[in-house]
């Protein structure tokens, strides 16, 4: 690295020994590049777990280890170990989805995965109830239509989101294949995954086996992003790095504007984690993509808090040394960055229903609530599957685009939405259509409250409110999470409600209407009646005072009913 960057403490990061570190950084070291015992833990028939540290560096390679936790006290009760399963996510660069995968996918998770699929808010699938003898089948199942599960957790690049927009059908090829090079180039490349999960022996090499993670990979999770103004449905400013594409006079992309440092967990009581949106830095044209993604992932990795795992994400490194800093160490490695280029978002919603775009395809996006489908849902859509000519895409809002139809093979494809009755998923109110939850119970170890099983009925009671001040009509953002990790991105919502204990919540308004603005806690620890007063009185002040096209989350603040958060930092404040 180059001398000119001023000095900065490194007290908490990678140049420290490990002693001085927090234990995860031990534990990766000591790892023989995320090897550790796993293959020996699989073997273990006593317990349905997997013994000691190894279901850490298991997340490395896209598993947790989760448990009911609904019969956990019954068990305990009965001298028995938790009823252990695991969670199984899949790396889906910018959620496209061939229909040969799809009927794959959908095998595994009826053979292996209870005869449920999860649509993640990160453009992917998730495997629940997956047994410890059924993982490396399920995961061999998915080599063979060439997916695998490498980085879809760990300390190291997640799966990379690419913007769900047909109505641009060339520039949304083009992001969807920098999603996959992307991806492709900043997973881990340890032989470890081929060796554990596909059998293949071990390869000696005199080659450095992680040439850019090295032993200790990231400090923690690294989101990336790919997104097309004016719809910001991958809520870029939710990411570590963010692509903004800017389209020139041509129609083509021109480059793209870089942000930084947006991430949405943190923890109650505990003032010094937050949400933060992502800071836009500057303008870079396509051909430096790779290189500032090495760059900006590189700071990260050497300065990033390795000490405090509750600071170590990205947004916390801009923070503790300053946006300017970290610009100017991101342009030591990668040179310049331009000044960044104007752009616009108006939503961050899916369009439903039926879109043509202009090289002739008509695209369906199918309402999925909260991304959850069981064996009906698998086999109806399985239907489509099996005639569908193009692709399928996962759109960040948990939903389901049937892409590329021909128009003379649109009227099968629509026949068969109305017969199997899919269609009628999107016959919902705006406000569901509008809605996000994560998993949590019974099967997310980090759940406090429950999520997607509740808020269907929570917005069924939500949607007399707005019926009653003739807001029903209205866009409103809602989105939900079991605790405050924020999985389904909830602190960006106009309406956010993340769990605390069973039946309680703490509930957040003012968030920007595509996901600009963070919001603001507003009344912390409460269970449905007193969230249901609550909303009754802010929206009903809302249907009265609002501006013309003022949306919910922008009056909450003008009418003094939150403050607004300008800077992460002080969303506690």
């Amino acid at each position: 690295m180059a001398n000119t960057l001023p000095p900065t403490d490194r007290s908490c990061d990678i140049s420290q020994p490990l002693e001085r570190l927090s234990s995860d950084e031990s534990l990766k070291t000591e790892s023989d590049y995320l090897r550790g015992t796993i293959a020996l833990g699989l073997l273990d028939r006593i317990t349905s777990a997997v013994p000691g540290n190894d279901i850490k560096l298991m997340k490395f390679h896209g598993i947790y280890e989760q448990d009911d936790r609904e019969i956990r006290d019954e068990r305990r009760r009965q001298k028995l170990e938790p009823a252990f399963q695991f969670m199984i996510r899949v790396r889906l660069p910018g959620g496209i989805c061939t229909t040969e995968r799809w009927l794959k996918i959908s095998e595994l998770a009826c053979a292996h995965g209870n005869e449920t699929l999860r649509m993640t808010t990160r453009q992917t699938f998730q495997f629940h109830w997956v047994l410890k003898q059924n993982i490396v089948p399920l995961i061999r199942g998915l080599h063979e239509v060439l997916l695998d599960t490498v980085a879809a957790c760990g300390d190291d690049s997640r799966g990379v989101m690419a913007t769900v927009n047909p109505q641009f059908p060339a520039l949304q090829a083009e992001l969807a294949a920098l999603a996959k090079t992307v991806s492709d180039h900043v997973i881990p490349k340890t032989r470890a995954y081929h060796e554990i999960w596909y059998g293949e022996e071990r390869i000696a090499s005199s080659e450095p086996e992680e040439p850019f993670y090295g032993q200790t990979y990231m400090p923690r999770k690294f989101k990336i992003g790919f997104v097309i103004p004016p719809n910001n449905d991958i809520d870029i400013y939710a990411q570590d790095l963010g692509y903004i594409a800017i389209i020139g006079e041509d129609g083509k992309i021109a480059g793209f504007n870089v942000a930084i440092g947006g991430g949405m967990g943190r923890t109650d009581k505990a003032p010094h984690t937050y949400p933060r949106t992502a800071s836009v830095i500057g303008f870079i044209t396509p051909d430096r993509l790779i290189s500032v993604t090495e760059a900006v992932m590189g700071v990260q990795r050497d300065y990033g808090n390795r000490a405090d795992r509750s600071r170590a994400r990205f947004k916390y490194t801009i923070d503790d040394k300053g946006l300017d800093w970290i610009k100017l160490a991101i342009e030591d490695r990668a040179g310049p960055l331009e000044s960044a280029r104007p752009y616009d978002f108006t939503s961050n919603a899916d369009i439903y229903g039926w879109i043509e775009s202009g090289d002739g395809f008509h695209h369906f996006t199918l309402f999925i609530e909260n991304g959850r489908l069981n064996r009906d849902m698998l086999d109806k859509i399985a239907q489509i599957a099996h005639v569908h000519k193009g692709h399928f895409r996962l759109t960040p809002n948990q939903n389901l685009m049937i892409a590329n139809v021909a128009m003379a093979d649109k009227p099968e494809i629509e026949a068969l939405l109305r017969e199997t009755g899919l269609i009628a998923f999107n016959e919902r109110s705006v406000l569901r259509l509008n809605s996000m939850a994560c998993v949590a119970l019974p099967t997310c170890g980090l759940a406090m409250a429950d999520s997607e099983r509740y808020l269907p009925d929570l917005i069924t009671k939500i949607e007399g409110i707005l019926t009653r001040y003739n807001l029903q009509n209205e866009p409103i953002t809602l989105r939900m999470t079991g605790c405050p990790n924020g999985c389904s991105r909830p602190f960006i919502a106009e309406i956010g409600l993340t769990g605390r204990a069973p039946g309680k919540y703490n509930l957040y308004l003012g968030g920007g209407f595509h996901g600009q603005r963070l919001n603001r806690l507003y009344r912390e620890n409460i269970g449905e009646p007193a969230i249901l007063e609550t909303l009754n009185e802010v929206l009903g002040r809302y249907a009265t005072e609002r501006l013309p096209d003022e949306h919910f989350g922008d009056f909450t603040i003008r009418a003094g009913i939150i403050r607004e958060v300008t800077e992460g930092r002080f969303s506690n404040d």
